[in-house]
């Protein structure tokens, strides 16, 4: 297992670099925000927590988070194993992320949507994003990956009914794509305002991380999977 934090490292420095951690603190009551400039095992034994527990389950979650993809050639997986990393990998993290990730951008639009109007849009972005891609996580689930599995084990499915079906996600993906770049174009390219808060950060980081996971996601899909069908 990737050892990255320890009980020195700085409770808010681990959000800094890896977002999700937030999460993690949250169900842990450890506080990330004002008391964010501390080492983690000194937070951990204050709250009465096992520290080597909680540095395990904190190492483990950043290894499940951040697979090294890039050490494979997709290219030569077979689609079965395409299609199940996508699911296991990308769709569950976007379920997840999605879901957690409402609550922070809705704090820092009602708390900095005055001094900084961009973010009320940003919110709206982030519904009609959610809205967009659990939608077609479903529709690719249910729909289109068995129909790809069907059409490569020769049970019937329709060649050029099936590259309809892909024609239509890639629609998909260029919508969800074009979203996300409204939200970094209104960031600035998730630069922080002047004397942001930690949780005006923790939201530009973790959009920052969707973006880059969503845009592997589609990666994966648009310029390895489905070609192999169009």
């Amino acid at each position: 297992m990737t050892t990255k934090f320890n009980e020195m490292s700085i409770v808010g420095e681990i959000v800094t670099e890896f977002p999700k951690a937030s999460d993690f603190f949250k169900k842990n009551k450890i506080d990330f925000c004002c008391g964010g400039n501390r080492p983690l095992g000194e937070v951990v034994r204050e709250r009465k927590l096992q520290d080597a527990q909680i540095v395990e389950q904190l190492n483990e979650l950043y290894e499940n988070n951040y697979a090294n993809d890039d050490a494979i050639d997709w290219r030569e997986k077979d689609s079965n194993k395409i299609i199940d990393h996508i699911i296991t990998k990308h769709h569950a993290f976007l379920r997840e992320e999605l879901s957690m990730l409402l609550p922070y951008v809705k704090k820092v639009m009602l708390v900095h949507g005055d001094a900084h109007p961009f973010m009320k849009r940003v919110h709206e972005l982030f519904i009609e994003l959610t809205a967009e891609l659990l939608e077609h996580t479903n529709k690719e689930e249910e729909i289109s990956f068995p129909a790809i599995l069907s059409f490569e084990s020769k049970q019937g499915m329709d060649a050029e009914r099936l590259k309809n079906i892909i024609i239509e996600l890639e629609a998909e993906h260029d919508r969800s794509g074009n979203i996300i770049k409204e939200i970094r174009e209104l960031t600035s390219d998730f630069t922080l305002p002047e004397g942001a808060c930690r949780t005006f950060e923790l939201v530009y980081n973790r959009l920052e991380f969707l973006e880059e996971d969503t845009f592997q996601h589609i990666h994966l899909e648009n310029n390895i999977l489905f070609p192999r069908y169009m």
